[in-house]
């Protein structure tokens, strides 16, 4: 395992020690102060072979996610078997595969990003964490902190998804239920948290989520053949996944990670994929920003959608979200509930896989930009299906106007 070099500001490159917890830049001359990026020393593993470092690990009883553990921190993992998810091959589309995160830990993609938040929390010597969440990193929190027997403090609006609510009190975590949106559970960690000695686990707010989340751009190029993809499609609210795969896609090129070689032929581009940000109708600071040719988005009013995790009024990295997006060439476009609904039940009678809403706003998405010509039939794509359907039954039978039937 390499080891962590120093912690590096987002928006003005400093450099800050990762030898006792840290959470943003407090030193930071711009506002908000900017988040802060794990690098490493992998000076080691240029020129290696991505299967030949990864071998080194493949019998661990962790292997999921920590089969990439050459290119995270050194720390003893509090794992549940994260991470190695299917990459499903549409019967429909050619060139479309569907990254099924559902299938983690506590059934999203979150499990990634706090099995490494809270190993590093144990690793430190950390009690007490707090998570502002939109429902299902409150799930993954309470469920590697009683893994790992720290205390997990939740804030979630109270009308998330009912397997959000259920999970977390299952875990044993103490769970507030809020009159608001994840911005305002937010703002209850925020104001409360050197009172009570929790250190904030947020979106973006601690250094190690990102590094869990990167695993993902490891995975699906590992899947792909060591071969980018055209584009990658991700549900974006926080957007920690997006920013840590393309953190993954900076690391791999470094290392020559993509189109290694060895007998496989060269012939596809080494051109990072498109990323495009999907966001729901009713809640899309970061597509409008986009439109608008901002460089950070404003607080959404009134945000209202279906898909809980896509409801995140204003980003906290808005800004690493909408230079990733340029910098790809790639793009981001809202879609309404009406199409995610229609997208969950396609997908569902002509693939066999129930998504959640968010990852449903994501095939609704690619459906957009076949039809205008921004993809072509013939792209390699991956499209992420964040959660389990089954999580969202709720939310879903409403949506559907579907009720229980009576004796």
């Amino acid at each position: 395992m390499p080891q962590i070099a120093y912690l590096e500001c987002s928006r003005c490159q400093a450099h800050v020690s990762a030898a006792t917890p840290q959470t943003v830049h407090v030193g930071c001359p711009q506002s908000p102060p900017g988040s802060l990026y794990v690098r490493y020393d992998l000076s080691a593993l240029v020129g290696t072979h991505p299967e030949d470092v990864i071998a080194l690990t493949a019998g661990a009883p962790w292997r999921g996610m920590w089969r990439y553990s050459a290119v995270l921190p050194e720390v003893a993992p509090v794992t549940l078997g994260e991470g190695w998810t299917p990459m499903l091959h549409s019967k429909r589309y050619n060139g479309v595969y569907l990254k099924e995160e559902g299938a983690n830990p506590t059934g999203t993609f979150k499990a990634r990003g706090l099995a490494l938040a809270v190993s590093m929390a144990r690793s430190y010597g950390l009690k007490k964490l707090a998570v502002p969440s939109a429902g299902n990193a409150a799930g993954a929190l309470a469920a590697y902190a009683a893994a790992a027997d720290i205390e997990a403090h939740i804030f979630m609006p109270r009308d998330v998804p009912f397997a959000n609510y259920v999970e977390a009190v299952a875990y044993g975590a103490k769970v507030t239920l809020v009159d608001g949106l994840i911005s305002d559970c937010a703002r209850i960690v925020a104001e409360n948290k050197e009172r009570e000695g929790w250190f904030d686990v947020s979106t973006l707010k601690e250094p190690f989520r990102v590094e869990g989340k990167k695993t993902m751009g490891y995975e699906l190029v590992e899947q792909l053949g060591w071969e980018y993809p055209d584009a990658v499609f991700y549900p974006t609210g926080g957007g920690v996944g997006l920013i840590g795969m393309w953190k993954a896609f900076e690391e791999m090129e470094q290392l020559g990670w993509v189109n290694p070689g060895r007998g496989r032929p060269q012939g596809r581009t080494q051109r990072r994929p498109k990323m495009i940000a999907v966001q729901a109708a009713g809640c899309a600071p970061v597509t409008r920003a986009y439109d608008q040719g901002a460089d950070a988005s404003v607080m959404w009013q009134d945000a209202a959608t279906f898909a809980a995790g896509l409801r995140v009024p204003k980003p906290y990295g808005d800004y690493i979200l909408l230079d990733i997006v340029r910098a790809s060439g790639g793009t981001t476009l809202a879609v309404d509930d009406e199409a995610m609904l229609a997208s969950i039940l396609d997908w569902a009678r002509h693939e066999g896989i129930f998504l959640s809403p968010e990852g449903a706003a994501v095939t609704a998405a690619y459906d957009v930009l076949l039809a205008n010509g921004f993809l072509q039939p013939s792209d390699r794509v991956v499209l992420f299906n964040t959660g389990a359907g089954l999580k969202y039954t709720d939310v879903t039978a409403e949506a559907m106007k579907l009720v229980r039937p009576s004796a």
